[in-house]
């Protein structure tokens, strides 16, 4: 599907609230399928990695029940299997497009005695399974696999816990590994060289398992076998989907915005930092929680007169998502930005990092790589072009707020790749005022 931004003929405006966070949807749907009892989900994201997931827990022997709410979310009630453990399906589990579900399954299964195969669509049967299944290996399960992509096939069974020392700050990593810390034996340990994303060391004690955490260390801890229980969890906004809002109301002159209902974890706010230092009018007003996790509004106008900046190497963790939109962001700004140690963008769902230069150059923008750090100069006129999203949600939804700033208009194909996290964007923006 093509979809074709243009320049909109007058400012944004308008309140909105954004899907639910994708992180935790996951997060909510796979704890509860591993828990003993019926846990009630509220404000779940409607996605089709969500349903992915959904899919490989009802296979695996959850009871799930889906009902669609009102505001496009959905409510979920979800039975788990907890202590029988789950079946092993008679057909491999198609995670779709969705890492998140393929290696938070493997960190799952790792502690149980079935054989589960676990396939993918082509961009996620490109991207590398072996972070995660080294360390579950290093526990007891055992894993087949060619070149260590999917389709994997996991064996199950008895663990023993492990310090895990990982060479990446990986949020998927992490929560593979405590998953499958978990059923095992003893404490299970995880360090990263930065901070990772922390929705499962705040979601899993709803669940009633304890987490450790020294974060002076960027350390957390598991004690098992331990068995999950129900609970009832409501899911914010993702913050990561707000970003794009947020980015339009900076781009196009005159916009006020508010973004209500947003998660507004630490680890996944980082991009407000950045726009802070690149003198972005934007304000944040904490609000309730939603369980463990802050929730509140965003407030966004338009920014004429945007500052350069440097993203440093141990924001990126923090960041992988909204590189490419603050990247489109940079051209609009005084002066070159810089994205240190952005690296970890070539392995998300396309190389994210060739793709933002690609698409940036072809745009009229200056961009290039030095090594893993990506350099956008500013102040630059974009042009009309066609752009394609590579299959990537974040990339088709910044090339959609290229053509808000550019002097002709911008053609996305392939930009059903934002079913996977923001189905409504497109309907979202042409409600803030923009042209679809």
């Amino acid at each position: 599907m093509d979809y074709v931004s243009a320049r909109p003929v007058a400012p944004l405006t308008g309140e909105i609230a954004v899907p639910g966070d994708k992180s935790l949807s996951h997060r909510s749907v796979l704890f509860a399928a591993m828990a003993q009892g019926t846990s009630r989900l509220t404000g779940v994201l409607d996605s089709n990695d969500v349903r992915s997931t959904i899919g490989a827990v009802r296979v695996l022997g959850a009871d799930v029940r889906v009902e669609e709410a009102p505001d496009e979310a959905l409510a979920i009630s979800v039975t788990g299997w907890g202590d029988t453990g789950p079946v092993a399906p008679d057909t491999p589990i198609d995670c779709g497009n969705s890492g998140t579900t393929a290696r938070l399954l493997l960190g799952v299964l790792a502690g149980w005695d079935v054989e589960v195969t676990l396939t993918g669509d082509a961009s996620l049967s490109k991207r590398p399974m072996e972070r995660v299944t080294g360390p579950l290996d290093a526990m007891g399960a055992s894993f087949q696999s060619t070149g260590g992509t999917l389709p994997v096939t996991v064996r199950g069974g008895e663990l023993t816990a492990i310090e895990y020392e990982s060479r990446v700050a990986s949020a998927q990593v992490k929560t593979a590994v405590l998953l499958a810390g978990v059923r095992a034996h003893g404490r299970t340990v995880v360090r990263e060289p930065a901070r990772s994303r922390d929705h499962t060391e705040l979601l899993l004690p709803a669940f009633g398992v304890p987490v450790g955490r020294d974060l002076i260390a960027h350390s957390a801890w598991v004690d098992g076998p331990v068995l999950p229980t129900a609970t009832d969890i409501v899911v914010p906004g993702d913050p990561s989907s707000a970003a794009f809002i947020v980015a339009a109301g900076i781009l196009v002159p005159g916009s006020h915005l508010t973004v209500t209902g947003v998660g507004l974890n630490p680890t996944r706010i980082a991009f407000l930092d950045v726009l802070e230092r690149m003198d972005a009018d934007v304000r944040v007003q904490p609000s309730a929680s939603a369980g463990a996790e802050p929730v509140g509004t965003i407030h966004v106008g338009y920014s004429g007169s945007l500052r350069s900046t440097v993203v440093h190497a141990e924001e990126v963790p923090a960041l992988v998502d909204e590189v490419p939109v603050l990247a489109l962001l940079a051209t609009q700004a005084e002066g070159p930005t810089r994205f240190e140690g952005a690296g970890e963008l070539r392995v998300k769902e396309s190389d994210r990092l060739a793709a933002v230069i690609e698409g940036l150059t072809a745009l009229g923008a200056s961009a290039h790589a030095e090594g893993d750090t990506l350099i956008v100069e500013g102040s630059a006129d974009l042009r009309g072009v066609t752009l394609a999203s590579r299959g990537d949600h974040r990339l088709a939804m910044t090339w959609a707020l290229a053509g808000l700033v550019s002097a002709f208009p911008v053609t996305v194909t392939g930009f059903e790749a934002v079913d996977v996290s923001y189905p409504r964007f497109a309907a979202d923006l042409v409600a803030l005022g923009a042209t679809g």
